[in-house]
């Protein structure tokens, strides 16, 4: 799948509000996410990312326009079928790790396959771990953990399933720089070494950074993007975008 798109959103316009306060959050957005590849999705305040980064992955509905996961049209899903997807073809990684805070390192990676009804394997499970560096925090629950440990569960946990494609709502936005370019570090190993896909939404140019393209979003609306980014080039772009505003 690597160069062929793994999401395709064409056309999309998505509006919060009603009457006389409604909101464009997407206004006739087309992009393509590429299989096997990091895109890194940034904007000002209010630009729409969040919002894109929700659409494409089915868990807000578009108002106009289609979503194309792996040939799976989500517009044209039930919500039960759009649930099913998500579940089983999607992982998702937020700011907030959203780790249950009574269960171990283990038990929180396990759930996903537990609420879709699927037996957890210890050895699938503890290679989920292993693979984030946390072979010796399966029993730790998160209470026990450092922050940065506590978003490698929640990464683990997201990729217990295998999915397609790994969604990141600004993952590092809760850490420490140190903890930060660990995370970031693993996120690009997955690209690397499993050619994982990985979209992500963040503010921070030295996140964005360790994406193949970063995507500029500015008012609702495509702004362009740039390819092999680096810190001083991704912030020099958001500045612009600020002073347009």
């Amino acid at each position: 799948m690597d160069n062929e798109a793994m999401v395709t959103v064409s056309r999309v316009g998505k509006t919060y509000g009603r009457r006389d306060n409604k909101v464009a959050a997407l206004d006739d957005v087309s992009v393509r996410f590429p299989g096997g590849r990091f895109t890194a999705v940034m904007g000002p305040s209010g630009s729409g990312k969040s919002t894109l980064l929700q659409c494409a992955a089915g868990i807000d509905r578009v108002d106009s326009g289609e979503v194309e996961l792996a040939g799976t049209f989500l517009n044209k899903l039930s919500e039960s079928a759009l649930t099913k997807l998500r579940r089983d073809r999607i992982g998702f990684v937020f700011q907030a790790f959203n780790l249950v805070p009574s269960l171990t390192a283990r038990q929180n990676v396990a759930l996903p396959l537990m609420l879709a009804g699927r037996r957890p394997k210890r050895r699938d499970v503890d290679a989920a771990l292993d693979r984030l560096g946390l072979a010796d925090r399966r029993r730790h629950r998160p209470g026990e953990m450092s922050g940065g440990q506590q978003q490698r569960v929640a990464i683990a946990r997201a990729l217990v399933t295998r999915p397609q494609v790994l969604f990141a709502d600004e993952p590092t936005g809760a850490l420490d720089s140190r903890s930060s370019r660990q995370v970031m570090d693993l996120l690009r190993e997955l690209v690397d070494q499993q050619r994982q896909t990985i979209v992500m939404v963040t503010h921070d140019p030295v996140a964005a950074s360790f994406a193949d393209e970063v995507l500029f979003l500015a008012d609702g609306r495509i702004a362009g993007s740039l390819e092999a980014p680096t810190p001083e080039l991704v912030a020099a772009r958001i500045t612009k975008l600020e002073e347009q505003q």
